[in-house]
């Protein structure tokens, strides 16, 4: 794929990514500045520069040492086009690196909290930061710039980062040893808003109103008079594409919602009933159930779990696509993070993290195209875009739950009795969190049936059983999370109940990890 996007933007910024695990958060804080951007690998980011245009450029951080022979560089049309460039970490050392300047590897680790000193005033953090002041930055570098470039000048500085901040006014290059786009720098989203807006001149417009618009009008020049299939889970990703899609073209769409055995409590059901009752979507349902499970009964590995679920996802869409009288294209609720761990390193965590999602493109047997209308946007970004189609807060909000639905919520060997005893426990659990008053509170909820059985004592007998563990984590966007802090009423509350309604289990336990950006759980 040589673009990651297939939009054009007049004002927009692009990001190149070196390989930084936090570089969607600087994605997400430019948007949350009203400015369009796009992430681009290193590798494609001559392409994405000469294909968007963009009004600004930031380099991203990233693992590897510019001291290395064959490490990323950026493309040297960037530099040439003399947009403004805010390089950040690697970004910073790669760019010194190609325009002069010297970097020096191997001993100058900081990892962690610093403070940065203010020697001279800027744009780029006009109106928060002062001359003469420290102040807190969060800061991730084996390496450090030792000669700077031609025309630059050292604006900020700290113990371990002699050139935390430099810059080049002449030539708007803007340089920060720290990472202005994690909450560990309390002014970074400051100092992000300040680039695009006072230094790159971008005005605060990109609105989820004007996407609508945009991507309805994209929809219809893309499908044309064209049938459009659209893989509808019941998600708020599907749903959401759905109803974009509907809008745009109307009864051209048929939704296929499919039932592969996996799904949570009544979840089907619940599913159908809301939009055949609320919207004129001309939904089927398939119960393809039997066909899934026996495919994955016994299977213990979760990577071929996906590839299973996948597989037959494309196979059940084909031959619903026959019935209808074909299909020219297959709509999915593909998102933003989708895409860009999907392409940005090949061998990278993506490469298993996605890989039931169908964003690299469709079998070659599929005569048909993609349509994937919010491809640009992050989880949250589809909720607002939900609210503006209309679709209910209740439905919004609810938790995430990833196509492989209860497969990988069951680690080892799948069973129809095990689905159902993780089915039981899962509801239960949902419903203490609905009635505490905390799913809104939360993230993402789900339980987990561990792929082992305990010795229990329940009444007068002795029990062999399995073991439920309960995830609740707080996040934004699923980059990062950490877990719910609930309380011992609550977390004895639910498992008792589980316990005694769901035979099978004998034990529960409650996960606490947090989840770094990457990072795959349960599985």
């Amino acid at each position: 794929m040589n673009d990651i996007l297939h939009t054009t933007h007049p004002d927009s910024i692009l990001i190149i990514d070196f390989g930084s695990q936090v570089t969607q958060l600087i994605a997400r804080r430019v948007r949350e500045a009203g400015v369009y951007c796009e992430i681009v690998p290193f590798q494609l980011a001559e392409d994405g520069f000469k294909r968007m245009r963009p009004k600004g450029v930031i380099f991203s951080g990233g693992p590897d040492s510019v001291t290395r022979e064959g490490s990323p560089r950026a493309p040297q049309a960037v530099f040439d086009a003399g947009v403004p460039i805010l390089a950040i970490c690697y970004g910073q050392q790669t760019m010194c690196q190609q325009i002069g300047g010297h970097v020096e590897g191997g001993h100058h680790r900081e990892f962690g909290r610093a403070d940065v000193e203010i020697l001279k005033s800027s744009p780029l953090f006009e109106g928060f930061w002062e001359v003469g002041k420290k102040y807190p930055v969060w800061m991730s570098h084996g390496d450090r710039v030792t000669r700077l470039p031609e025309g630059f000048e050292v604006i900020g500085t700290s113990p371990n980062a002699p050139f935390a901040i430099s810059v080049d006014e002449t030539r708007r290059y803007y340089t920060t040893m720290f990472h202005p786009e994690v909450v560990h720098t309390p002014d970074g989203a400051k100092l992000l808003s300040n680039f695009v807006h006072k230094i790159v001149g971008l005005k605060a417009d990109w609105s989820m109103a004007a996407y609508r618009a945009e991507m309805v009008q994209k929809i219809r020049d893309q499908v044309g008079d064209g049938k459009v299939i659209c893989a509808l889970s019941g998600g708020v990703d599907s749903s959401v594409a759905a109803l974009l899609i509907h809008e745009a073209i109307g009864d051209q769409l048929s939704c296929i919602l499919v039932d592969h055995g996996l799904m949570r409590m009544n979840e089907a059901r619940d599913v159908v009933a809301m939009f055949r009752d609320h919207y004129n979507l001309n939904l089927k349902m398939v119960d393809a159930s039997d066909r899934f499970i026996s495919a994955l009964e016994g299977e213990a590995d979760p990577e071929t779990k996906r590839k299973t679920i996948g597989r037959l996802f494309i196979e059940v869409f084909e031959e619903e696509a026959k019935k209808i009288g074909g299909a020219d294209y297959l709509a999915q609720g593909t998102l933003y993070p989708d895409v860009i761990e999907s392409v940005s390193f090949s061998g990278g965590p993506s490469v298993t993290i996605k890989s039931h999602h169908n964003v690299g493109g469709l079998p070659d047997r599929m005569n048909m195209q993609l349509v994937e209308p919010l491809r640009e946007l992050f989880k949250d970004e589809v909720r607002v875009l939900g609210r503006e189609l209309g679709l209910p807060d209740s439905f919004i909000g609810r938790h995430p739950f990833p196509g492989p639905g209860l497969a990988i919520r069951c680690p080892g060997g799948i069973t129809r009795d095990k689905l159902e005893i993780l089915r039981q426990a899962d509801a239960i659990y949902l419903d203490e969190i609905r009635k505490a008053g905390l799913y809104d509170t939360i993230w993402q909820a789900f339980a987990v049936l561990l792929p082992v059985q305990t010795v229990g004592v329940m009444g007068d007998g002795r029990t062999y059983e399995f073991v439920c563990a309960l995830r609740a984590v707080t996040s934004v966007d699923g980059m990062t999370a950490d877990f719910y802090p609930y309380d011992m009423d609550f977390l004895g509350r639910t498992a008792t109940r589980i316990i005694n309604e769901v035979k099978g289990i004998n034990r529960v336990v409650y996960d606490v990890t947090s989840k770094p950006p990457g990072t795959i759980e349960w599985e």
